[in-house]
């Protein structure tokens, strides 16, 4: 007996069936009629600037502005001279054919590499532009490649956190990501939703051919097995994020605690002045360091305190603004004075936020025991205790490290697409339990599949792509 397709009743969101108000890019686009041009260095003077052509007319445009000695051959670099409107030398530079589809854009690009001098690139820009080509918007190389499919929107994020990252560890994460390890982790999850929901299609389509509906628990079981790798990669976005973004770190406390010290200590510099009085500090002070490869904005305060004086009061007002705002606190403590009811007031306050209390000064005697407090020790003179904060500064705003081979969800948009499959899968449980039809329990989840699709960009909003390219360089 021939069975007809399972999923024609409700069919599956395919490379070949773009949704309503939706874009899809991975089903076969035709080839962009335009060329596109742009300068793919930074700007300012220096030893190589690259102006970088894609589309059907790349090669067109460039060669008339060039003296080749060779031909252009594809993936092979050729020396040139650029020449001017009277045949004059301007420079010489190395020129690359990259033919399709064997390119970053999977369209013919040139790329010449001539020296970084402002007018120059300017010259070369404006000669294309005049010879046909269109000025590139911000990241369109990028996009030019994700709607190619060479790319997914995952990769293609990757593509600019790996220009933004100021650590090697930020980098080594989104190449990474470039790499497609997110996009890895999520197909075989895909594939078994995909399964699961072509089995519900026909089992309800199917039934008078002996195609039997799936048991309840069976059904229950495969949801879990699909939900479970999801959650554990929604967990992955705490840690993510504060790689993708870094965190701001607050140090507070009473006057001559230390604060400053501390400062210091982390910097790795003498930052900070650090002086016997209290209340040096009276404005925020902040510097940019890394923990294990994380970029943390540190900030000093002016010691909390009552105060007469105007200055140190705006900057006690400053330091309980960075207080409520900073991704965690560090809470300082003289181990050489008694509590005081500053101390307790600034604990209740951070009561519902990531903060640490640390005990400075542990080099000295200690006034009074504090382990109700479970606070870690230091001596920002001697250095003690100094690795274990920086530690417990990382560990207090994410949960365990993943290992450097998982897939993470390093920004918001990634996590509300993941978000969603989880709780359309979880409603899909809830059906299950409830004997609710499956003609209903697939809504749920088709639900889920679509926000997987959203995740890597098979389905995706025109608004969103515009978000996501919008935040890229010109010229990549």
């Amino acid at each position: 007996m021939e069975i007809a397709n399972p999923l024609q009743k409700h069919p599956l969101p395919t490379n070949n069936q773009p949704k309503k108000n939706n874009a899809n890019y991975h089903q076969k686009v035709p080839e962009h009629e335009d060329t596109i041009v742009a300068i793919s260095t930074p700007p300012g003077r220096g030893g190589i600037g690259i102006v970088r052509l894609s589309g059907p007319a790349a090669r067109t445009i460039a060669e008339p502005l060039l003296k080749l000695r060779h031909s252009l051959a594809p993936a092979q670099a050729r020396f040139a001279e650029i020449i001017d409107n009277t045949g004059e030398t301007l420079d010489e530079a190395v020129v690359t054919l990259f033919e399709k589809p064997h390119s970053y854009t999977s369209e013919d690009i040139i790329e010449i590499a001539a020296h970084s001098s402002p007018v120059l690139l300017d010259y070369l820009v404006r000669k294309c532009i005049a010879a046909g080509a269109r000025l590139a918007e911000p990241g369109e190389f990028t996009q030019r490649a994700f709607i190619s499919g060479r790319l997914d929107l995952t990769q293609a994020e990757a593509v600019n956190d790996l220009i933004e990252a100021t650590t090697l560890h930020q980098a080594r994460i989104a190449a990474q990501q470039l790499g497609g390890s997110l996009s890895r982790e999520i197909t075989p999850i895909k594939q078994r939703l995909i399964a699961l929901i072509a089995a519900l299609e026909a089992g309800i389509d199917f039934a008078e051919d002996d195609i039997d509906l799936l048991p309840a628990t069976q059904i229950t079981t495969q949801i879990a097995e699909i939900q479970s790798p999801l959650a554990a990669l929604e967990n992955t976005f705490a840690y993510g994020r504060i790689v993708r973004d870094g965190f701001t770190l607050a140090i507070v406390g009473r006057p001559n605690a230390g604060k400053s010290s501390l400062f210091n200590r982390l910097v790795q510099r003498d930052r900070a002045i650090v002086t016997a009085s209290p209340g040096t500090t009276r404005d925020l002070i902040t510097e940019r360091i890394s923990l294990d490869g994380i970029p943390v904005e540190l900030i000093d305060t002016a010691g909390l305190r009552e105060s007469t004086s105007v200055a140190e009061s705006l900057g006690i007002a400053k330091s309980r603004e960075v207080m409520a705002e900073a991704d965690i606190v560090l809470l300082v403590l003289d181990a050489t004075q008694p509590l005081h009811a500053e101390d307790d007031a600034a604990i209740s306050a951070l009561a519902n936020r990531p903060f640490l209390i640390v005990i400075n000064k542990n080099d000295l005697s200690s006034i009074e025991p504090r382990h109700h407090l479970n606070a870690l020790e230091t001596s920002a003179l001697t250095g003690a205790g100094i690795p274990e904060l920086r530690h417990a500064i990382l560990s207090r705003l994410t949960k365990e490290a993943p290992t450097t081979e998982s897939a993470l969800l390093t920004n918001l948009r990634q996590q509300q697409a993941v978000s969603t499959a989880i709780a359309a899968l979880t409603r899909a449980q809830h059906a299950v339990v409830a004997t609710i039809p499956h003609e209903m329990l697939l809504l749920d989840l088709y639900e889920a599949l679509n926000a997987l699709d959203i995740l890597t960009g098979t389905t995706t909003i025109n608004d969103v792509l515009n978000l996501v390219f919008s935040k890229f360089c010109i010229g990549k």
